[in-house]
């Protein structure tokens, strides 16, 4: 298929890599040498910044101050077509750090906890394992819990400065001034940038409040611009400008109202500059090194996920077969990719299913709840200026062409907009004749990507959170085992350090008391430990709980081990990917999402799903009956079925099933399996429950004591959900 790397059987894609120290033990290639024969220790600084689109001078942006970004731009190679796999951070980032698809390895809701295949890494391991000396300052939202062995330091203080003398470096600076946070009011602000001139999308009322904001968010990419100044000269005052690669990026689109969570370009469209100091062009690019000298402008195609082949290749690390992305520079360059695709699934506490796929002119979005409209409440996004602006004109029925697109009820099973002469995607196409072959490709392409990446959007995240973790137990890496090798009282012993548990990394250091918070090492071969030290030993897995510290230590030619903590043999569980594969669960959720297209056709089918073996086929099916039955005798005909879902043993479906025959007008049968839903064991039930309550609307008013007790619930989100309920219902 056109823009995947990979068309390997997907039980091979997972199973690659497996084992103890899988991460950091895959086949390796040198970083390649020069031709006097000494190895190029080539350096790679990312400076990242939050919510920003491509709103730079360098990009054309007259409203812009960014001269530092502008001069980087000069000196280097301006991306045009840069597309991250999601409008929001946690999963752009989880994509960027694991070369990876969220929707693949189950990072794809919003601060959800993934638990990823085994050969899935954080990519700053492998270049630990060739020597880098790898930092993050500081922001990691990775979906999961960064390991250890992901950074030698990951904090606010760290910085390349910490290497040891000659040490190759990959750091990250992270800005974030630009964050979607820093665009509310401040008290005594005064604005730089005039809102008079700012330019206001046509999705936006051109009104004061909403110039201002945009004015601040321009304010604050200007704050971010003089950050990004900072850093590079601390390169500069380093000497270390001429043997590093610079990289800025920016995580998402701009941090406002139908940009950022949104996969229209103004929510996954970045900004990527790249310096290849002269002496590293060979290396960035051998065949044709003039590509990235300075002042050059690249309109390929780029998806975050290329981000970790790339470092690999550059970094001289061989690209292991189970990531998704195309390295666009370095000795392993991959060809130009014809498609990027992008996913939106719950933001914070808002569900929505919707997926894309962009070429360099045309974007195909598949709207999988057309039933949702875009403007649902998300608590923190209502703190916007602007989102505020839009709401209030909209209740008082004043939004205007473009501006009343967020707010329609519904969404079109299927959007299509020509970027070039469309810019803001605010003109669908779908249905428009002349672009019917663009339409079919564009669909296929997606369903190609969909079903070759084992999309798993489609589990409902209840049932999905049980499979990734059942009963909500969190598994743990199995504790490190030590293995003493032959040697002598003065020249030490070899020491092995092996984990039970597949894909688990180790991480290791030499003495330092059981409390110490720095110095591990990443385990990549034997340690040489003398009589007297210590070794201490700990291993970890993406979405585990890191095993018990074991040490050993030689007192002359005798080892002695202890384990602070409890010993483990590690979790036997069956990974969730793998149990999935035995299954043709995604196949017939795709099979049943296929019914979108044929409207109240589909009731007939639906019925028959309602007796499928699986809890989301079953949802959604019954959210299909729900949408779809628009008449007296198509209500009639799904009411009795849908009145037995009320005892699925699914609470989600249970739920589903309750919504709609309350709005059926069988709220006195229905009600209460809504409130009894509000203390089911899992937080993603009860959310689910509490916005079927506030879609009910007064219908849901004989269950406000239950719902008024759900403001006490320990999920975030199910209390934010609650208040937008309460508000609605109590009118405050």
């Amino acid at each position: 298929m056109a823009g995947s790397k990979n068309n390997m059987n997907r039980r091979e894609f997972l199973r690659v890599g497996s084992g103890a120290v899988a991460g950091v033990m895959l086949a390796q290639v040198p970083i390649k040498a020069n031709e006097a024969g000494k190895t190029e220790r080539l350096n790679i600084l990312w400076v990242s910044c939050e919510d920003t689109s491509p709103d730079l001078g360098c990009y054309g942006d007259s409203y812009a101050v960014t001269p530092n970004l502008d001069r980087l731009a000069t000196e280097g190679v301006r991306y045009t077509n840069v597309y991250s796999n999601a409008g929001v951070c946690a999963p752009a980032r989880s994509g960027i750090i694991t070369g990876m698809y969220p929707t693949t390895i189950g990072t794809n809701y919003m601060r959800c906890k993934g638990v990823p295949p085994a050969e899935v890494k954080c990519f700053s391991e492998y270049l630990r394992a060739v020597g880098y000396y790898c930092t993050n300052n500081s922001k990691t939202d990775y979906q999961f819990d960064p390991p250890v062995t992901a950074w030698d330091e990951s904090s606010r203080k760290a910085h390349w400065r910490g290497r040891a003398n000659g040490q190759p470096f990959f750091a990250v600076m992270n800005f974030t001034i630009s964050h979607e946070s820093k665009n509310w009011p401040k008290r005594g602000e005064k604005l730089v940038h005039d809102p008079a001139k700012a330019l206001v999308p046509p999705y936006y009322p051109d009104t004061p409040v909403v110039r201002e904001n945009i004015a601040r968010y321009y304010d604050n990419v200007t704050k971010m611009d003089e950050q990004v100044g900072q850093t590079l000269r601390q390169l500069e005052e380093d000497g270390l400008a001429a043997n590093t690669i610079v990289w800025f990026w920016g995580d998402h689109g701009r941090g406002l109202p139908r940009a950022k969570r949104w996969i229209y370009d103004s929510g996954i469209r970045v900004p990527l500059i790249i310096r290849v100091p002269e002496k590293l062009r060979k290396i960035a690019v051998p065949d044709n090194p003039d590509t990235v000298k300075p002042g050059t402008v690249n309109d390929d195609l780029v998806a975050f996920i290329d981000f970790a082949p790339t470092m690999l290749s550059l970094g001289g690390v061989k690209i292991p077969e189970h990531i998704q992305g195309k390295a666009f520079l370095g000795s392993q360059k991959a060809e130009p990719r014809e498609y990027v695709f992008a996913a939106r699934d719950r933001m914070d506490e808002a569900y929505d299913l919707i997926r894309a796929v962009r070429d360099k002119r045309y974007k195909y979005i598949r709207n999988y709840m057309p039933h949702i409209t875009r403007g649902q409440d998300i608590d923190y996004m209502n703190r916007m200026p602007t989102m505020q602006e839009m709401r209030r004109l909209n209740a008082e029925g004043k939004l205007k062409g473009a501006e009343r697109q967020y707010f329609e009820p519904t969404k079109p099973v299927e959007e299509l907009y020509d970027t070039l002469k469309d810019p803001h995607e605010v003109k669908n196409l779908a249905d428009d004749p002349e672009y019917k072959d663009v339409l079919k490709r564009m669909r296929e392409v997606h369903k190609d990507w969909v079903m070759e990446t084992s999309d798993v959007g489609l589990i409902l995240e209840p049932e999905f959170d049980e499979m990734k973790r059942p009963s909500g137990e969190w598994q743990k890496t199995a504790t490190p085992k030590f293995s003493v090798g032959s040697g002598a009282p003065d020249k030490g012993k070899h020491i092995t350090i092996t984990c039970a548990t597949d894909g688990a990394s180790i991480a290791c250091r030499i003495d330092g008391g059981w409390n110490a918070k720095t110095g591990w090492n990443l385990y990549t071969k034997p340690v040489l430990l003398k009589s007297g030290q210590a070794l201490y030993a700990k291993a970890c897995r993406l979405g585990f709980k890191d095993s018990s510290e074991t040490r050993l230590k030689l007192s002359g030619m005798a080892a002695m081990v202890d384990v602070r903590g409890p010993k483990t043999a590690g979790d036997t569980t069956p990974h969730w990917r793998d149990e999935l594969d035995e299954t043709d669960l995604l196949k017939r959720l795709w099979k049943i999402k296929k019914l979108d297209y044929k409207g109240e056709k589909a009731i007939p089918d639906y019925l028959e799903f309602l007796n499928d073996e699986y809890a989301s086929v079953r949802y959604w099916a019954v959210v299909g009956l729900h949408n779809n039955c628009k008449w007296p005798v198509d209500v009639e005909s799904a009411r009795t079925p849908l009145k037995n879902m009320l005892d699925d043993p699914a609470a989600v479906v249970r739920i589903a099933a309750a919504h709609a025959l309350c709005d059926w007008g069988k709220e006195d049968e229905a009600l209460p399996v809504l409130v009894e839903a509000l203390k089911d064991k899992t937080d993603k039930a009860r959310l689910y429950a509490v916005i079927a309550l506030g879609r009910i609307g007064e219908k849901g008013r004989p269950a406000l004591p239950a719902i008024r007790a759900a403001l006490k619930d320990k999920d975030n989100y199910v209390q934010r959900v609650t208040r937008a309920v309460l508000k609605q219902l109590e009118g405050k």
